[in-house]
């Protein structure tokens, strides 16, 4: 008898499970900070409940526990289909599983605890930065072995976007974690000053460009297509999308450094390339959108196409609004106020948050060799709770940044202050309280899509996808 080759889908389903988990405590503590902001007493002064310690760990959780968990599901589940061939090493991929969800559950322990390095994005403490290097190259292993081995001469385009995410991210992690260590808890910037502002910045910008475009990017180029039915609008397009992307972005980090002690025109450099990175971006977005030429009808009836589609008009509408902060005029207004939360929030709610939602739900049915979502009905509402929650959180923290840009610069006739810091905090409370509730929104649709997903793979079996081109198996 001869034997029968399936995909590895176990790793898959266990990353596609976390993405959902994670996804729901993450924008948990989220809900829970800001609520802090609008009533401080919520942190009942213990201190592993002070918002300072609790900001950083939403954003790992967001970023790292749901974002990186959607992205290992979707790109293992990808570049097998795409290449027609298992994944490089079972081993290898199950490490990346236990290793990443190790390095998840140390961050939920130690940033609670106050152990940081005060990095933006970049937070956890050495021996959890190793930890990350190492199941990082595990994951560069799997992906790029798998390509290497692939039975399609043609690499898809979507492989691209993920393979460039894991190449850079190693990069800008290895560099800016770079440390020497005191104690098993702390440790010390190799770099001072503003050299270290820099490379902190090369990186934090870095992440939301390979991370939080790039990486997402992959999905749009693979789940649009084939939940729309319809070939990418310009497989061309996508091309020029990648390498315009890929080389504009490593440039944009000093758009962050407006007006500090970094030389101007390294701060002008990181505008101008911030500028450029806008056609690429658009480019990008057109594309996808596009590809449901001929194929409009199928967002009455399919939520999970809206949400897909709808997560490329946030990405259009974000990376129009980033340019735009990064232009100096503009960025002496919004910088340092709930403008910037906004913005990334934008992104990560309405891109990121969409496109990864989009594509597990795609997956999730599949994973449970089912035809459709235990309720197709529940995606739908999922789909208008959160934009409504979106919508709700964008529009308040765009008014309370506005706002307090133009207070806190406003000066009377003799050059004083016309409003003290406290004012502009009074001012901003209600918009405080809408936010909130759009975030309240938000996490009810994780909820929603959590018990979907416990519903969906309830009773399932774990599914054996046949790799084409090899025999079937005998009954």
């Amino acid at each position: 008898m001869e034997q029968v080759e399936h995909y590895n889908y176990k790793v898959v389903r266990q990353f596609a499970i976390a993405t959902v988990l994670w996804g729901a405590v993450g924008m948990l503590v989220g809900v829970l900070i800001a609520a802090q902001l609008a009533w401080p007493a919520l942190n009942f002064d213990i201190a592993w409940l002070s918002y300072g310690r609790l900001r950083p760990l939403h954003t790992n959780a967001v970023i790292f526990a749901f974002g990186i968990s959607g992205l290992f599901a979707t790109s293992y589940y990808v570049v097998q289909r795409t290449c027609q061939v298992r994944l490089f090493s079972d081993r290898l991929a199950a490490f990346t599983f236990w290793g990443w969800q190790a390095v998840i559950v140390a961050a939920v322990i130690t940033l609670p605890m106050g152990f940081t390095r005060g990095k933006e994005y970049a937070e956890l403490e050495w021996p959890i930065s190793i930890l990350i290097a190492l199941v990082w190259v595990a994951y560069g292993v799997v992906f790029f072995g798998t390509l290497f081995k692939r039975k399609v001469k043609h690499i898809y385009v979507a492989n691209w976007f993920f393979g460039a995410y894991i190449i850079a991210v190693t990069i800008l992690h290895v560099v800016n974690a770079a440390s020497m260590p005191a104690t098993l808890t702390k440790s010390y910037s190799a770099y001072a000053g503003v050299q270290d502002a820099m490379i902190q910045w090369w990186y934090g910008h870095n992440a939301v460009g390979f991370i939080l475009t790039t990486g997402y990017l992959g999905m749009v180029y693979y789940f649009i297509p084939k939940q729309a039915e319809r070939p990418v609008y310009s497989y061309r397009l996508s091309i020029v999308h990648f390498w315009a992307l890929i080389f504009t972005y490593m440039w944009a980090g000093p758009h962050h450094l407006h007006y500090t002690a970094l030389p101007d025109w390294t701060q002008s450099i990181g505008m101008v390339f911030s500028l450029i990175l806008l056609a690429p971006s658009w480019g990008g977005m057109i594309n996808g959108i596009m590809t449901l030429s001929g194929a409009w009808h199928k967002l009455r009836d399919d939520p999970i196409l809206k949400f897909l589609i709808v997560s490329l008009s946030f990405y259009g509408m974000s990376t129009f609004e980033g340019p735009m902060m990064s232009i100096k005029t503009v960025n002496a207004l919004s910088h340092y106020t709930d403008w910037g939360i906004a913005h990334v929030h934008s992104g990560a709610l309405g891109w990121v948050g969409f496109i990864t939602m989009g594509s597990i739900y795609y997956l999730l049915p599949r994973l449970a060799g089912k035809q459709a979502m235990w309720s197709t009905r529940l995606v739908e509402v999922h789909f208008w709770v959160a934009t409504i929650g979106v919508v709700l959180y964008i529009a308040s923290m765009w008014i309370a940044g506005v706002m307090q840009g133009l207070m806190w610069r406003a000066v009377n006739a003799d050059g004083t202050l016309t409003y003290t810091f406290v004012e502009g905090v009074k001012a901003t409370y209600p918009y405080y309280v809408i936010r909130l509730c759009g975030g309240v929104l938000y996490l009810s649709g994780m909820l929603l899509m959590a018990w979907n997903t416990f519903q969906t793979l309830r009773d399932s079996q774990p599914v054996n996808a046949r790799i084409p081109g090899l025999p079937l198996a005998h009954a």
